[in-house]
């Protein structure tokens, strides 16, 4: 990726956005779910305990929602080791790729990239 304001590189990203938007939200809803049980052992209320009980079953629901999603995209395989790693290293070349860009290029002149409107 030469060029981060050509067109072409942009192929695929929104589905690369997505994929890393899923991911986040998994890795949220686990540390939710595992703040949910830290807090229902803390609770000193039966009616605390059932309110806290009854968010990390609903969180635990999106937690499902939300790995079935990845898994039907093939965002993530947590079956498959080696495809994930393949995944995984894929993405953290992506990663390196977008880190070495010259965000400002000398020549960031755009005429002509972009198709002009019918007339």
């Amino acid at each position: 990726m030469n060029d981060y304001l050509d067109p072409i590189n942009s192929v695929g990203m929104p589905e690369k956005i997505d994929s890393a938007i899923a991911l986040d939200l998994l890795i949220t809803i686990k540390e939710a779910i595992r703040n949910y049980s830290v807090a229902l052992t803390e609770a000193a209320s039966p009616e605390v305990r059932t309110t806290i009980r009854n968010q990390m079953e609903a969180a635990l629901d999106f937690q499902e929602e939300i790995t079935d999603l990845l898994v039907r995209k093939k965002w993530f395989h947590p079956y498959d080791v080696a495809e994930q790693q393949m995944l995984d290293l894929k993405s953290a070349q992506t990663a390196v790729d977008i880190a070495g860009l010259d965000l400002f290029p000398e020549n960031n002149n755009r005429k002509g990239l972009f198709p002009t409107p019918p007339q």
